[in-house]
């Protein structure tokens, strides 16, 4: 759509006009903002170099080779400043290399010692001038080198550069200050680590962490010799600081870390100024490319956000001008990047491509279209425009995006038509990427035009072209229905070409704008397109294909059992385990080790109790051991489930049947595992427990499950989601209950067995408690254990790992154990329960898999 601002009428003398020579006659493109040789950059939003308007819904002049040639550029006033998401990705990266240096010292503080004491012995040794010449040429330049600068800046009228600079520094300061005094309150061995124990030290040096926000918000990187002679100063400053034991090696990466994040942050948030080149350099280019403009007009963005015009060249001809600005490159990297990490390196794009990359990729995909025989606009010409942008120029189709065009105008003879034009593609090997309603054009006869090849591929690959299949039949599907896409797509491309893509109509593999249709109108329909294209052509032939290098699930699994790995070490790193195994009482361990084999025995009588099928004890109990197997690579809930759910299913029970009984199973063991937890926390408060009271146990219980059901019930997506599992666990779960109750004997094996899993390990982590001589409450510890082990089920790290111990070992400390108690009767309990069985939990797995019993 045209931008509305009103055209006005100015004659060739009018102020917003000017010459082609007034402003890029030498096409070096001075006005688009961009930093001149002296340092200083000018601004490209709104106005020319002269300092004359050439935007802002007024006509200005544009360059060109007649003076006497005025062209009028009607477009929106550009900003004089924005923010630039590139500002923004180096704050958020120097954030990260902050967080991650301070985690790897923390990990590797012994080896940080080392290289500090390795780091004053080697400056100690420096002979005393050469220590003196630092000391006082460091510590002078780093204050002289800045004001020698702002002095410069100021002097070529950029003084507004020096005050973004001051901002922040200042900024740095106060957060310097701050972060380091919380550091080192946070930690004892981060306190050791900044400061060397010096309480002269300063745990991040405020003078370094302002001086190189200061240079950061100055952009000093795009002045070499200003860059060069400031890092020498504060590599010198930072010579005298280590000779001076006033800074350590840790303390000066982070102030420096800090430095850049903060003054990228300043940048970010106070904008930069705008060094995008108005339309009248866009026009000067248009001139250097031989065409003659009367007028141009900005119109609407396309979709990648680059901006586009409508110039209208000698006798009335139009051409539209795609302008690509060098800012836009970044714009979504953090979205792109996490697609390459997420999906398969065929069929991910490029995250970060330079401005001539990213012309010469689209100019080389219009050239390849128009050769294969697709309807797409002809690329009449491209140039760079300054340092900071470049156009391309295409001739003018009258269209309108299929976006815009009612269902009812989508007839069949359109549908065949889209088709047709990606068959022309894909017999050329070329990739469109976007096929969606905005890059799908109509023009006034009715013919399909493809738009927006920028994203292509050429000689691309099957599976790239067949996720163009995928991409166009759902967004069609979207528009006229998965049959009338289906349909009409066979009837060009074959129903070969469709079974292809069938395993690629998948969610991931759709572009954003489709995947957001798609959960707004209708959910089910990939499923439906699916339907479709197995009545054409039966599955069996084509492989399936998975996008994903990874799902996000399995991210939040890997991140969670590095924490739940750090977690664990470093409560090992507090233990003694010559003492744990000296002093342990045998007996209470022999109780423990027993009770821990007991657990197997109750939860096959358990899974046999919700069965009404027979099912052997001792082959039962095998598959409980081997769960303890595949907890070690899966969480605990899971794995348990998983395995007896395929054991019944090798029983020859139903799926439906043997998942009902699995559910059933775990659904009363929540009721009773809640029923058990509640009654336990009000004996232990009845007992006058002098660690626990009821009233706290009760109300700790209480709000943790009343805050659960309003974040479940308030949060529409997460309510959906456990809705949705619940509904596909239990949904069979009734009928298989009224089975077991019609027998009395399986509701006495099922409640018995139960029961007798919680309190045999009730007994394990009681009797582990006793074996180091602390004699606590039966009814305390089963509360302990019943909630460590629900947010053990809960954590997504394999078997619960981290989760438990860190879980079982704070309740025991709230009920009055010691801590180093505590850590001894956890470390021997999980090795009893989770560590021990891993060995014959492999013995069973094995087995069962050789008999075909899994």
């Amino acid at each position: 759509m045209d931008n509305p601002e009103k055209d006005t009428t100015s004659s060739p003398g009018d102020p917003a006009m000017s010459s082609p020579d007034d402003n890029a006659a030498d096409g070096s493109g001075r006005d688009t903002g961009r930093e001149t040789p002296d340092g200083r950059e000018t601004p490209g939003g709104g106005e020319a170099s002269d300092g004359r308007e050439a935007s802002g819904g007024r006509e200005a002049s544009g360059g060109g080779t007649a003076k006497d040639t005025p062209v009028l550029v009607v477009e929106p006033l550009l900003p004089q400043r924005l923010r630039r998401p590139s500002d923004a990705l180096r704050c958020l990266a120097s954030l990260l290399m902050f967080i991650g240096v301070v985690l790897l010292a923390l990990v590797a503080k012994q080896t940080l010692n080392g290289i500090e004491q390795d780091v004053e012995v080697g400056t100690s040794r420096a002979p005393w001038p050469l220590v003196m010449i630092a000391g006082f040429v460091g510590g002078g330049a780093v204050l002289i080198i800045p004001a020698a600068l702002a002095v410069e800046r100021v002097f070529h009228r950029d003084g507004l550069r020096v005050a973004e600079g001051l901002i922040a520094a200042i900024a740095a300061v106060l957060v310097a200050f701050g972060l380091g005094e919380w550091l080192i309150m946070a930690s004892e061995d981060l306190r050791q680590l900044l400061t060397g124990g010096r309480a002269s030290v300063e745990p991040l040096n405020t003078l370094l962490t302002s001086v190189v926000a200061y240079m950061t918000a100055v952009r000093i990187s795009r002045r070499p010799t200003w860059r060069s002679l400031m890092w020498v100063a504060i590599a010198l400053d930072v010579f005298a600081l280590f000779t001076g034991a006033d800074a350590t090696a840790l303390g000066v990466i982070v102030s420096i870390l800090v430095g850049l994040g903060v003054g990228y942050g300043t940048l970010y948030a106070i904008g930069s100024p705008n060094t995008r080149p108005p339309g009248s350099a866009m026009v000067a280019a248009l001139r250097r490319l031989g065409y003659a403009p009367t007028r141009a007009r900005r119109i609407d963005d396309d979709v990648q956000g680059s901006r586009r015009y409508a110039v209208t060249i000698e006798e009335e001809r139009r051409v539209d001008v795609t302008v690509l600005d060098r800012d836009r490159q970044v714009a979504g990297l953090l979205y792109r990047l996490w697609r390459r990490l997420l999906l398969a390196s065929e069929t991910r794009r490029r995250a970060i491509r330079s401005l001539r990359a990213e012309l010469e990729r689209e100019a080389l995909m219009a050239y390849a279209a128009k050769a294969a025989g697709a309807n797409t606009p002809n690329l009449l010409g491209t140039s760079e425009i300054g340092t900071e942008a470049a156009l391309l120029v295409y001739e003018h189709l009258d269209t309108r995006a299929l976006e815009d065009v009612p269902d009812e105008e989508i007839t069949d003879d359109v549908l065949t038509e889209i088709w047709e034009q990606v068959r022309r593609l894909q017999a050329q090997r070329l990739a469109h990427r976007r096929l969606e309603g905005e890059s799908i054009h109509l023009d006034k006869s009715g013919h399909v035009v493809l738009v927006d090849a920028r994203s292509g591929e050429i000689a691309a690959g099957d599976l790239l072209l067949r996720l163009d299949i995928a991409q166009c039949l759902t967004y069609l599907a979207l528009r006229v229905g998965p049959e009338r896409s289906v349909r009409t797509a066979a009837a060009v491309l074959g129903a070969d070409a469709l079974a292809g893509a069938l395993p690629l109509l998948q969610r991931i593999a759709l572009t954003r704008q489709t995947r957001s249709a798609l959960r707004r109108k209708d959910k089910q329909l990939l499923s439906a397109v699916r339907e479709q294209i197995v009545e054409l052509k039966p599955p069996g032939v084509v492989a399936q294909v998975r996008l994903e290098r990874f799902r996000p699930r399995t991210l939040v699994t890997i991140i969670g059992s590095a924490l739940a790995a750090y977690l664990l070490l470093s409560q090992l790193g507090q233990v003694d385990f010559v003492r744990v195994l000296t002093t342990a009482e045998w007996a209470w361990t022999g109780v423990a080790f027993v009770a821990a084999g007991l657990s197997y025995v109750a939860a096959a009588l358990m899974i046999k109790g919700f069965v009404p099928e027979s099912l052997p004890l001792g082959r039962t109990v095998m598959v409980q051991f081997a769960g303890s197997f595949v907890k070690l690579v899966a969480p605990a809930a899971v794995s348990s489930v998983a395995l007896n759910t395929r054991y019944l299913q090798k029983r020859g029970i139903p799926p439906g049947q043997a998942v009902a009984s699995v559910g059933a199973s775990q659904l009363i063991g929540l009721a009773f595992h809640i029923a058990l937890l509640l009654f336990f926390a009000y004996v232990t408060g009845s007992d006058a427990a002098a660690s626990l009271t009821p009233s706290r146990t009760l109300l700790i219980v209480l709000l943790a499950v009343s805050v659960a059901i309003v974040v479940v019930l308030g949060v529409a997506p997460l309510r959906r989601m456990i809705s949705t599992r619940v509904r596909a666990l239990f949904s069979g779960v009734v009928p298989r209950l009224l089975d077991v109750l019609q027998s009395p004997r399986r509701i006495v094996q099922s409640v018995t067995g139960t029961l007798l899993l919680t309190l045999t390990f009730v007994v394990c982590l009681d009797a582990c408690v006793r074996a180091f001589g602390h004699d606590m409450n039966f009814a305390a510890v089963a509360v302990v254990f019943l909630a460590g082990n629900a947010i053990g089920s809960a954590a997504p790290t394999p078997g619960g790992l981290g989760a438990v111990e860190t879980a079982l070992m704070a309740g025991l400390t709230l009920s009055g154990v010691n801590p180093g108690v505590a850590t001894s009767a956890v470390l021997l309990f999980r090795l009893l329960t989770f560590w021990l069985p891993v060995l014959p939990g492999w013995a069973s797995f094995t087995w069962l898999q050789r008999h075909k019993a899994i």
